[in-house]
């Protein structure tokens, strides 16, 4: 099994030379003093943590799991000294706002830290995220008086974060929540429920957890109009931040799960436990989903780090296992067969791992930087502009990230052939941690549905067109290069699909009911497909303009996997169209007793 090894090079030319990160800090006063060196030095030290400390413990955490001892939860050995140094070194709170003792780093780095958490150790990777997620929600809807409290210890890791949704009986459908909440005179909140599927719910890494609670109040109006929002912590806090009595708020088991077993994935029972309203009343879900919202691209970067770990290791396989002889002839005529990696399968196989990773990079990194301008932007325009793409690009982020991730991760196992289902080999421990992401912060169908129903539909086509504008922008570059003709007419052929889709959608949706939840999954993935288009035109961009550079064979073969990917992935497209094209009718013509 080879070790990971963070991609920094890949990671740098993403950031500095496709997104002139240091050129857009510069242009606000919030982050005009991070630069491409602060920004490499920071990524070189994330390495060594996630190399060194974070892999290591990646297949020992899934052997050993976590289990409950009382109202505890003991998580595998060595993940509290791991997580210990997380906090030590700033990373908790490397994000986070600087009023409240984060370090106030902008996304369009802090994207690629967390890329390397799920590449070295998924199930780890997922008790700081909360945290990150959790402090954004409190940063943004919480009294100054919670902030002052909480928000410095968690971006500290003393304490850590959760957020409580889902229930046994409503899954998705957040409306039909049972948990209460209890008005007190002392303005706090008696929460009684039960929730399920909690990450992190329940662990020994932290002295205390915070809970972000939806519940309802007595005379909360039906559904999701009369959900809201509580802080519980584990232990109640005074107002100096001193720890107290234990809130009773505990783990009633955790689940026995396909995959990421060293992360406590908990049923959680709140018993009268003791919270404070975040944000407004009946106005929670809104608050909430400024950390769903996080924790979905986070999500998706799962994808893409479960990814480049399962190209890291195949491809290591694939240069060592001698198998067969090359078509063409004897590589290794001094041994009885030739490295796999000479046989046509085995290289579409790696070469459709790396096309998705370096687009998948590339489209993180350009979602980050909409959040960026959202978060420090003094041009309200932009900031306006901005919102539009980060709600619109959300649901492709997680949905297609971790559907490539899974495709990916099955891929790189495949290579492996036979061992690829021994453990030891820890391609079958990739494909078991990586297929939960889509599944969780809403079923990838949900987002599909999201991304054609809210953002699509129902703004008319509207939502798209700042996509749209960024897509001729690109257009423009590369057609203005006589070398990339091929991505020019492959990025053209991607945004006619999409458009005519959107079209057919519009024209179709108000009239036949099921239409858009027929074809929503096709059109995400056309979708996807087609960002993943603009993204291979903008490296194959930079890459044209730096072949006569000292790293030429970078360059090139930045070049040559762009080609990969036009021939022999993003043809998909035309059949998405296709099927798009087809509507609901063969979906919902079968009778149900058929079935």
């Amino acid at each position: 099994m080879a070790d990971y090894k963070a991609p920094i090079r890949d990671m740098l030319f993403v950031l500095n030379e496709l997104f002139e990160a240091e050129k857009f800090w510069a242009s606000t006063p919030h982050t005009q003093d991070v630069t491409s060196d602060l920004a490499a030095a920071i990524l070189e030290e994330g390495a060594k943590l996630n190399e060194q400390v974070f892999f290591p413990l990646n297949r020992s955490g899934d052997e050993e799991g976590c289990r409950v001892e009382g109202t505890d939860v003991i998580t595998p050995k060595g993940f509290k000294q791991a997580f210990k140094q997380l906090a030590e070194g700033g990373w908790t709170g490397l994000s986070g706002n600087p009023q409240w003792g984060g370090q106030g780093m902008p996304k369009m780095l802090t994207v690629l830290f967390e890329e390397m958490l799920f590449s070295s150790n998924t199930a780890f990777a997922l008790y700081p995220i909360l945290g990150f997620g959790a402090c954004m929600a409190l940063d943004k809807h919480a009294t100054d008086e919670l902030k002052r409290i909480y928000l410095q210890r968690i971006y500290a890791g003393d304490w850590a974060g959760t957020m409580c949704l889902t229930e046994p009986h409503c899954g998705t459908d957040l409306g039909m929540i049972r948990s209460k909440a209890q008005p007190q005179i002392d303005g706090s909140y008696k929460i009684s429920g039960t929730k399920i599927f909690i990450t992190g719910g329940e662990h020994d890494l932290t002295e205390n957890l915070i809970h972000l609670v939806l519940a309802k109040l007595p005379d909360a109006p039906a559904g999701s109009a009369g959900i809201s929002l509580f802080l519980v912590p584990k232990f109640l806090v005074d107002a100096q931040g001193n720890l107290g009595e234990r809130n009773p708020a505990f783990v009633g088991s955790i689940e026995h799960k396909m995959g990421i077993k060293g992360s406590a994935t908990c049923v959680m029972n709140f018993d009268g436990a003791q919270g404070w309203l975040v944000g407004e009343i009946n106005r929670g879900l809104a608050a909430m989903f400024t950390m769903m919202n996080y924790e979905r691209l986070t999500i998706g970067l799962q994808g893409l780090g479960s990814s480049e770990m399962a190209y890291q290791h195949a491809v290591a396989y694939a240069k060592e296992r001698i198998q067969g002889r090359s078509a063409e002839g004897p590589v290794n005529s001094n041994k009885e067969a030739d490295p796999i990696i000479v046989h046509a399968d085995v290289r579409r196989m790696l070469l459709t791992i790396k096309a998705n990773v370096e687009a998948g990079r590339a489209f993180s990194m350009y979602v980050a930087q909409q959040l960026d301008i959202t978060k420090f932007s003094e041009d309200q325009a932009a900031v306006k502009r901005a919102e539009s793409l980060v709600s619109l690009l959300t649901p492709v982020a997680k949905a297609y990230f971790s559907d490539r991730g899974l495709e990916c991760c099955v891929l790189g196992q495949q290579i492996f052939g036979g061992h690829g289902y021994i453990r030891e080999w820890g391609a079958e421990q990739l494909v078991r941690d990586v297929r939960i992401a889509q599944i969780y912060e809403g079923t990838n169908g949900i987002q599909a549905l999201d991304l054609i129903g809210r953002k699509v539909v129902k703004s008319g086509g509207a939502l798209l067109q700042p996509f749209v504008e960024d897509i001729h922008a690109c257009l423009a570059q590369v057609e203005s290069v006589a070398e990339l003709t091929d991505f020019a007419q492959g990025l053209t052929s991607a945004l006619n699909w999409l458009q005519q889709a959107t079209e057919i959608i519009l024209v179709n949706a108000k009239q036949r009911p099921n239409f858009s939840n027929a074809v929503a999954v096709d059109y995400l993935e056309l979708f996807g497909l087609t960002a993943f288009a603009c993204m291979w035109a903008k490296i194959a961009y930079v890459a044209q303009k730096n072949l006569n550079t000292g790293e030429k064979d970078y360059y090139q073969t930045k070049l040559q996997v762009g080609q990969f990917f036009l021939q022999k992935l993003l043809p998909r497209g035309a059949a998405l169209l296709k099927s798009i094209e087809a509507g609901d009718e063969a979906v919902m013509a079968l009778a149900e007793v058929c079935f």
